[in-house]
C-alpha cells in the first residue's frame, strides 16, 4: 500500500498547564477549511500537570489528524516545537501556542498566498483578544510579495506564521532552549534566507490573548535572567547572515531599540546592586559598542541615544540613573536653541554630565501636525489655501509657515510662497498653537517670481516654522470632507499672449494635495477618479481598479466607461467597468474620494502579451454643450490610472511556462503600466541556488559552529527576480 502523501500543513502546537485556553486552540486547528486530509496537527505535551495530557488524548481519539506527544517539562516553549519540528511532515509548517487560535479560513489563505507567489515565509493577520498588543503596520495591506527591507514585517518577530518546512531543515533552524527570545532568532534567520515573504492582511488568522490566570510565558519569564541568552542571539543572528552595512543597520536598529535600550530602561534598575552590575552591565555594554553604529544612533530617538552613549562611555551609575528615572524624565520639556530642539534632560548640558547635545536633539523627530480647512478657486484665478500647522512642542510665537511648490520629477529650482498667519482657535495645549493658522495664495500666472508656472505636476509642501525651527512636509492628507477641499479644474490666463492654461487641484493616493498645470495628468474633462488598484483575492493575475466617477459622469446613464491597456505597439486590450450601483441612483453632489466606489473593472493581466502595457480609463464622448469648463466635445475622455505604491507584481503559469507582470509608474503622468514578459527559468535558478546556499549548513540556530561565518551569506547581495 503506498505511503499516504504528505499533508500540506503541520501545524505545531507547544503545551505546558494550558487548560483551559488549549481546547480552543486545537479545535481551532481541526476545524481550519484547508480541509482534514490537508494538515496533521502534532500537539506536545511538556511534562503538564493540569490535566493538558488528558484533555490532548480526549482531543485526539475523535481526530486522526492529531497526534499527541508527551515528554518531561523542558521549561520552555522552544523544545517542544523543536519535537514537533522533528515529527513534521507537511510542505509547510505553522506553531501555534497554546494560547492563541486561528481563524477558521487562516491555513487555506496563507498556503494559497505563499503557492501563488513562491514565498517561504506568510504573516497572518494577527487579532487581540483581550488587550493584547498586536502589530499593525505590517497588516495595512496585502503583500504578495515582498521582503524585510520593502516593508514591516520585521516589526513582528513572533513565530505565529507559516513557514516552508524546506527552508527550516535546509538551514537547520531549531529554537534554542530559552525561556524568553527564543522565538525571535529563529524567525529572523528564516527571514534574512527566505526566497521572499507574504502578507495576508484582509482576514483575521491568528487570534493572540492572555490566559485567564495570566501565566503566559513571557510575562512569567519576563526578567533579564530569562532574556539575556535570546537578547544576544538576535544580534549574532542579523550578524551573521548581513554585512555591515545599511542593510544590516536598518535591522539592528530594531534590536537596539527593542531588545537593548527597552528591557535596559524597564528591568535593570529592579536588579540587585550585583546583579546588574556584574552580571547584566557588562553584556549591555558590549551590545552597544558591537551592534549600535553611529549610523544607528543618528536615526534612534534621544531616550535611546543617551543610553547608548553613556554604555559606549562606561558610566554604569549614570546608566542605573536615566534608567530608574525614564518615565519622570520623559515629561520634561524641551528647550530650542538657535534652530534646534533638545530634550530637556537633567543631563543636558551639565557639566558634570558631559553629554554631547547631539545626544538631546529631537528637531527632526517633533510630529508636525497640518490640516487644510478649505480650498477654493477665487475670481481673480487665485486658489486659496486655508488651514494650521504647527510643530509639537514649539508654541507658534511669530510663525513663518511657507508653501513650497515642488515640481515632480524635475530637479528646477522649487517655488516658495508666503502664507498669512490667523488665529486658530481651538487647538490642544492652551493656546500654545494659537497663531498657527494661515492663509496662502497660489496664482499660477505669476507663482514662479512673477512667471507663470511651467507645465507639470507640482506637489505642494509646508515649511512649518515658529521659534527658528523648521520642518517640512507634505500637505493635505489630512483635511476637511466636501466641496471645502475639492475644487474643480480651473481655466486660467498665464504666459505670454494671454494663453489660457488648465489648472487641476487633485490629491494624490496618499492623500497629499497636488496641482496638475496643463492637463498633464488629469484632462478636464476627465469621467471619473481612480481611488484603488489592486490584485483580486484568489485570482492570480486579475487587476481591480476602482473609482467615483465625476458629476457629469455620474449624472447620466450609459457613460461607457472602460479600462484600456495599451502595449504601444497596436495592441490594445478593454475591459468594462462594473457599477456598484445604477448610475440614476448614485448622487451627483459627493466628493470625489472616499466611501463605496462607483464602479470597479477587473482586467486579467496575465491575458497581456509580452511587452510594456500602460492604463488608461476612457468614456464615450459626451454631447452636452457643458458650461465652458468641463465639457468634453466629441472625443474620448480619459482618466489616468495611477501607480499605487502598495501594488506589487505578480506571477503566473501560461502553458507551463512561469510568467510576470511587474507593475511601473510611467510617463509624467506617473500612470500604471506592467513590464509583462516570461520568466527566465535558468537565470532565477542560478539565483535561487545563490540564496539556497547557507553559510554553514547542518547547525541548528545558536550552535557555537553555525554563529560567524559571513562569507557564502545567502542574504547577502540578494538579487530579485523580475516579478519582485
Amino acid at each position: 500500500m503506498p505511503p499516504a502523501p504528505p499533508p500540506r500543513v503541520s501545524v505545531i502546537v507547544p503545551a505546558y498547564n494550558a487548560m483551559p485556553e488549549l481546547t480552543r486552540a486545537i479545535t481551532s486547528a481541526m476545524d481550519q477549511t484547508l480541509g482534514p486530509d490537508q494538515i496533521e496537527i502534532i500537539a506536545v505535551n511538556d511534562g503538564s500537570t493540569d490535566g493538558t495530557g488528558a484533555e490532548l488524548e480526549r482531543l485526539a481519539h475523535g481526530c486522526p489528524a492529531l497526534r499527541v506527544v508527551h515528554q518531561e517539562n523542558s521549561g520552555c516553549a522552544g523544545r517542544p516545537r523543536n519535537t514537533g519540528l522533528d515529527l513534521a511532515r507537511g510542505d509547510f509548517v505553522f506553531f501555534l501556542d497554546s494560547d492563541d487560535y486561528l481563524g477558521p479560513d487562516a491555513l487555506r489563505r496563507m498556503v494559497a498566498m505563499a503557492d501563488e507567489n513562491g514565498t517561504d515565509v506568510v504573516l497572518g493577520k494577527i487579532a487581540s483578544v483581550g488587550g493584547r498588543a498586536v502589530p499593525r503596520a505590517v497588516f495595512s495591506h496585502n503583500q504578495p510579495r515582498t521582503d524585510v527591507f520593502s516593508s514591516a514585517a520585521y516589526l513582528t518577530l513572533g513565530p505565529w506564521k507559516l513557514f516552508r518546512r524546506s527552508l527550516i531543515e535546509r538551514l537547520g533552524l531549531r529554537f534554542p532552549p530559552y525561556r524568553n527570545c527564543e522565538d525571535k532568532p529563529f524567525t529572523v534567520a528564516a527571514y534574512l534566507n527566505a526566497s521572499g515573504i507574504s502578507v495576508v492582511a484582509d482576514y483575521d488568522c491568528y487570534y493572540v490573548r492572555y490566559r485567564e490566570d495570566r501565566r503566559n510565558l513571557t510575562l512569567v519569564a519576563g526578567d533579564l535572567v530569562h532574556r539575556m541568552d535570546g537578547i544576544g542571539l538576535c544580534f549574532e543572528t542579523v550578524a551573521r547572515y548581513l554585512e555591515p552595512g545599511p542593510r544590516r543597520d536598518r535591522l539592528m536598529r530594531r534590536h537596539v531599540e527593542w531588545e537593548l535600550c527597552g528591557p535596559l530602561r524597564g528591568l535593570l534598575w529592579r536588579e540587585s546592586e550585583e546583579d546588574a552590575r556584574e552580571r547584566f552591565y557588562p553584556r549591555f555594554r558590549h551590545w552597544a559598542r558591537t551592534w549600535a553604529t553611529d549610523a544607528i544612533c543618528r536615526q534612534i530617538d534621544a531616550p535611546d541615544r543617551l543610553l547608548v552613549h553613556l554604555l559606549r562611555a562606561d558610566r554604569f551609575e549614570d546608566v542605573m540613573t536615566v534608567a530608574r528615572n525614564a518615565k519622570e524624565d520623559a515629561r520634561r520639556g524641551h528647550v530650542v536653541d538657535k534652530g534646534r530642539v533638545y530634550w530637556a534632560h537633567p543631563f543636558f548640558r551639565d557639566p558634570a554630565a558631559a553629554v554631547p547635545d547631539e545626544c538631546f536633539d529631537v528637531t527632526d523627530r517633533l510630529p508636525v501636525r497640518h490640516r487644510l480647512e478649505g480650498a477654493r478657486w477665487r475670481g481673480d484665478g487665485v486658489l486659496e489655501l486655508t488651514g494650521h500647522a504647527y510643530i509639537e512642542h514649539i508654541a507658534a510665537l511669530k510663525p513663518g509657515t511657507e508653501l513650497v511648490l515642488r515640481r515632480y520629477q524635475s530637479d528646477r529650482p522649487e517655488v516658495r510662497l508666503p502664507t498669512t498667519p490667523r488665529p486658530a482657535p481651538g487647538l490642544p495645549d492652551d493656546g500654545r498653537y494659537e497663531m498657527a493658522g494661515f492663509t496662502a495664495e497660489i496664482d499660477p500666472a505669476t507663482a514662479d517670481g512673477g512667471a507663470p508656472l511651467e507645465r507639470g505636476l507640482w506637489n505642494i509642501h509646508l515649511d512649518v516654522r515658529a521659534q527658528g525651527v523648521s520642518r517640512t512636509v507634505r500637505f493635505g492628507n489630512d483635511r476637511e470632507g466636501g466641496e471645502a477641499t475639492h475644487p474643480r479644474p480651473r481655466r486660467v490666463v498665464a504666459g505670454p499672449g494671454e494663453r489660457t492654461t488648465v489648472v487641476t487641484p487633485y490629491f494624490t493616493p496618499y492623500g497629499n494635495l497636488s496641482l496638475d498645470v496643463g492637463q498633464v495628468a488629469h484632462h478636464l474633462d476627465a469621467p471619473c477618479q481612480v481611488t484603488g488598484a489592486a490584485w483580486r483575492p484568489g485570482r492570480r493575475g486579475v487587476l481591480v481598479v476602482s473609482g467615483r466617477l465625476t458629476r457629469d459622469a455620474a449624472g447620466g446613464e450609459g457613460t461607457g466607461l472602460r479600462l484600456r491597456a495599451d502595449s504601444g505597439a497596436g495592441a490594445v486590450r478593454e475591459a468594462p467597468a462594473r457599477y456598484v450601483a445604477p448610475v440614476s441612483d448614485r448622487p451627483s453632489d459627493r466628493p470625489s474620494d472616499g466611501g463605496t466606489p462607483d464602479f470597479t473593472v477587473r482586467l486579467p493581466v496575465r491575458r497581456l502579451s509580452k511587452g510594456l502595457w500602460t492604463l488608461t480609463l476612457t468614456a464615450d464622448p459626451t454631447t452636452d454643450e457643458g458650461d465652458g469648463e468641463g465639457d468634453g466635445g466629441d472625443d474620448e475622455r480619459t482618466a489616468v490610472v495611477p501607480r499605487f505604491g502598495s501594488l506589487t507584481g505578480t506571477r503566473w503559469l501560461r502553458f507551463g511556462r512561469p510568467y510576470y507582470a511587474k507593475p511601473l509608474a510611467w510617463g509624467p503622468a506617473s500612470a500604471l503600466a506592467f513590464e509583462v514578459a516570461p520568466l527566465k527559468v535558468a537565470t532565477a535558478v542560478r539565483r535561487r541556488l545563490r540564496r539556497l546556499r547557507p553559510s554553514r549548513p547542518g547547525f541548528p540556530l545558536g550552535s557555537r559552529r553555525g554563529r560567524g561565518g559571513r562569507g557564502a551569506s545567502p542574504a547577502r547581495g540578494r538579487e530579485r527576480a523580475p516579478a519582485g
